[in-house]
C-alpha cells in the first residue's frame, strides 16, 4: 500500500440516502481498502453501519433542533478546522458544500476535491452566486462531475476544466438484493402495467408531472404506480392521490434501503425530475432490465439513453408526452423490450471497478 503524504477527509455534512449518498458510501469504502488514514465529516452518524470500519466518522454529538442544510454546513465546516488544527496537512474531499469548502481552502491553504452532483440548472440562478462559485472554483485541486453533458455545462459557465467520471455501477450488488421477497399488497396481477418511481419528495424530482401523466391513462389501460421515497412533498403527493381518487391504483411506499426488490417487480421506471447529475437510480433500472421512461432533464439522462435509444425520454414538465409513451409502450411491451437489452448492454461504460479505479487515481494524485 503507498504511504499516502497527506491525510484523506471525505467531506458530507447532510447524508440522507439519495443517489449521492450512494456514490459516497461506494467510494469510501473503496478508498479504505487502499488509504491507511481516512475520515469523514458528517453532521450524523445514521448511516455509520454502511461504512468500512477502517473509516473513522467524525460527527456533531450535540444534536440541534435547528438542523436546516445551512446549519449542517456550518457545524461540519467547524468540524474540519478542528481537524486542521490537529493535523495540518489534509486533501479534502468534498461531496458536499463544495464552495463552502472552497472558501475556507482559501484561508487555511487546504488541498480540496470537488465532486459537484448535479447541474448548475438547478443551483446557480443568480448573477451574485455565479459570481461567487466562479471566483472560488479555481481554487479546488480537481473538480469532478458524472456526465458529459454536465461538463460542458459546468465549464462553460465558471470556466472550469472538470474530469468526467461515471458513477461506479455495482451490478452484482444491485442483481443479488433485487432477489429478496416483497411483502405489499400491490404489483400481483400480471394484467397491469407496473409502474415504478424512486425518488426524493423535492421540488427537483417533480412527482406532479408524474402523477398528473399516470393520472391521464389510469382510464385507458391498466396500470398501478408505486411511488418509493420520502421528502418535503410528501404530503402534496398524498393529497394529489386523495384529490383524484387513485388510492387504488398508486402506493406510496417510505424509504427503502433496498429499493431493488420493488423495481424487479416493474415493468417500467419513470423519472421525471427538473435537473440532475447522473441519476444513479436510471442506472439500476437499467441494470435489473427495465424499461425506461424520464425527463430529458440536464444532465445525465439523454447520455444514459443515448437520446432515446435505449428507452424514452420527454420534454421536462410534459405530462402529455409522458402518458403518450406510456400507453405507447405498453401496446407493443415486446418491440421496445429490445431497447432493454441494448440498454443492459450499454452499461460496460458505468464498470464498478473502472470507475472507482478513477477516483482512486485522482486523489492518490493530489496526496
Amino acid at each position: 500500500m503507498k504511504k499516502n503524504k497527506k491525510n484523506l477527509i471525505l467531506f458530507m455534512p447532510s447524508i440522507e440516502g439519495g443517489g449521492v449518498e450512494k456514490n459516497l458510501i461506494i467510494l469510501a469504502n473503496y478508498f479504505a481498502k487502499n488509504f491507511k488514514n481516512i475520515q469523514l465529516i458528517t453532521y450524523d452518524n445514521s448511516f455509520s453501519s454502511n461504512f468500512n470500519k477502517k473509516i473513522q466518522i467524525i460527527f456533531f454529538k450535540k444534536k440541534s433542533k435547528n438542523e436546516s442544510k445551512y446549519f449542517k454546513y456550518f457545524i461540519c465546516l467547524y468540524l474540519l478546522i478542528k481537524q486542521y488544527i490537529i493535523k495540518k496537512n489534509l486533501l479534502v474531499f468534498a461531496f458536499q458544500a463544495n464552495i463552502y469548502c472552497l472558501i475556507l481552502s482559501k484561508f487555511l491553504n487546504l488541498d480540496v476535491i470537488v465532486r459537484s452532483n448535479s447541474s448548475p440548472t438547478g443551483w446557480s440562478n443568480s448573477y451574485v452566486k455565479n459570481f461567487i462559485f466562479k471566483f472560488f472554483f479555481k481554487y479546488a485541486k480537481n473538480i469532478i462531475v458524472n456526465s458529459i453533458e454536465f461538463k460542458k455545462q459546468f465549464d462553460r459557465k465558471f470556466n472550469t476544466n472538470c474530469k468526467v467520471i461515471y458513477n461506479p455501477l455495482n451490478k452484482k450488488e444491485i442483481i443479488k438484493k433485487s432477489l429478496q421477497k416483497i411483502n405489499i399488497n400491490f404489483f400481483k396481477s400480471k394484467k397491469i402495467l407496473k409502474i415504478i418511481n424512486v425518488a426524493r419528495f423535492t421540488d427537483q424530482k417533480d412527482h406532479l408531472t408524474l402523477l398528473e401523466g399516470f393520472m391521464k391513462i389510469s382510464n385507458k389501460i391498466k396500470a398501478e404506480l408505486l411511488i418509493v421515497g420520502y421528502g418535503k412533498n410528501e404530503n402534496l403527493i398524498k393529497n394529489f392521490i386523495k384529490e383524484n381518487k387513485l388510492q387504488k391504483k398508486i402506493k406510496i411506499l417510505k424509504y427503502q434501503k433496498n429499493p431493488y426488490k420493488f423495481i424487479k417487480k416493474a415493468d417500467i421506471f419513470i423519472l421525471s425530475s427538473l435537473y440532475e447529475g447522473l441519476p444513479n437510480v436510471l442506472l439500476e433500472a437499467l441494470t435489473l432490465k427495465k424499461f425506461v421512461i424520464s425527463s430529458d432533464c440536464p444532465t445525465g439522462p439523454k447520455e444514459i439513453l443515448e437520446n432515446g435509444r435505449y428507452g424514452f425520454l420527454f420534454k421536462v414538465g410534459d405530462k402529455n408526452q409522458l402518458a403518450n409513451l406510456i400507453i405507447k409502450y405498453s401496446k407493443n411491451k415486446k418491440l421496445y423490450n429490445k431497447k432493454i437489452i441494448l440498454a443492459y448492454k450499454s452499461l460496460q461504460r458505468f464498470d464498478f471497478n473502472n470507475c472507482c479505479n478513477k477516483y482512486l487515481s485522482l486523489v492518490r494524485s493530489a496526496t
